[in-house]
């Protein structure tokens, strides 16, 4: 009997240590990456690191200086506003009908496309897009984005209509409700901590995807995330504006995700437990 809350609190006290080593792993690169942005350019790959260092801002205003930072994010926002939505709008009807209708080869067959390589669709992407003049568009850009946010909003949308009871769809059914309002009118409401998990995810997958940016943009549709691949050159890479248009880059899905994080907690225990 006394074992047991002993092996009890080994094993809490081992959760919490891998929590810390995790937080650790992940936070420390972040960390490294932002303080990179702040230090002089020379001291960014100096060996040994310095770890001491008197904080500038040059990284930053050689950023700026050098690039249309501010029309590379407009760019990145149209682009994955656009995929984000898109994705929510075929999505949930679709994650829908499979929990309504239990057969679930759809939604495996959109996660199969989109666990394959990018470069399995870029070329005939690029081909189709070329023909119709569409290269370098919002357009292209947002339709070969929704291929990533349209499997996270399946996916993380279908644990969430299965949790709800099949009862009330049955009592609305036999008030007279078709399956269009019941989506609208009863599912959907009850998903709301979902379709914010999905929609943050979306963005996030959305915003830091390089490939199709990089192949399927101009000069005036250019996203962030290609546009800092501008600072890896031949010869040398300026690692201290890289840093900084990483850092930059990086803040917008952390605010986003730091303003709804009590609902993206929700949204991703909501399938969890069947009611």
């Amino acid at each position: 009997m006394t074992g047991t809350p002993l092996s009890e609190s080994w094993i809490n006290r081992l959760n919490i240590v891998q929590l810390v080593l995790a937080g650790f792993l992940i936070m420390v690169p972040t960390a490294w990456m932002v303080l990179s942005s702040f230090k002089p350019s020379f001291e960014v790959t100096a060996y040994p690191p310095t770890l001491v260092f008197s904080p500038t801002l040059e990284n930053y205003v050689q950023l700026m200086r050098t690039t249309p930072f501010f029309s590379y994010a407009v760019n990145s926002l149209i682009v994955t506003l656009g995929s984000a939505g898109l994705g929510l709008l075929f999505g949930i009807p679709a994650a829908f009908a499979v929990s309504w209708t239990r057969i679930s080869w759809p939604a495996i067959l959109t996660l199969a496309a989109r666990m394959a390589p990018g470069t399995l669709f870029l070329l005939p992407w690029y081909v189709m897009f070329r023909q119709v003049g569409m290269i370098g568009s919002y357009t292209a850009l947002i339709l070969s984005h929704a291929v990533i946010t349209l499997p996270i909003v399946i996916w993380v949308l279908l644990p969430s209509f299965d949790n709800i009871p099949r009862s009330i769809f049955e009592a609305a059914q036999v008030d007279g409700c078709s399956i269009t309002r019941i989506l609208w009118k009863i599912a959907l409401p009850l998903v709301g901590s979902g379709v914010a998990v999905a929609a943050i995810l979306s963005f996030v997958f959305s915003w830091n995807y390089f490939l199709f940016a990089l192949v399927l943009s101009n000069g005036d549709s250019k996203t962030l995330i290609a546009a800092a691949f501008n600072f890896v050159g031949e010869g040398s890479t300026q690692w201290g504006a890289l840093m900084a248009a990483a850092t930059l880059i990086a803040l917008p899905p952390l605010i986003l995700a730091s303003i709804v994080q009590r609902w993206l907690v929700a949204g991703l225990t909501l399938g969890a437990v069947k009611g």
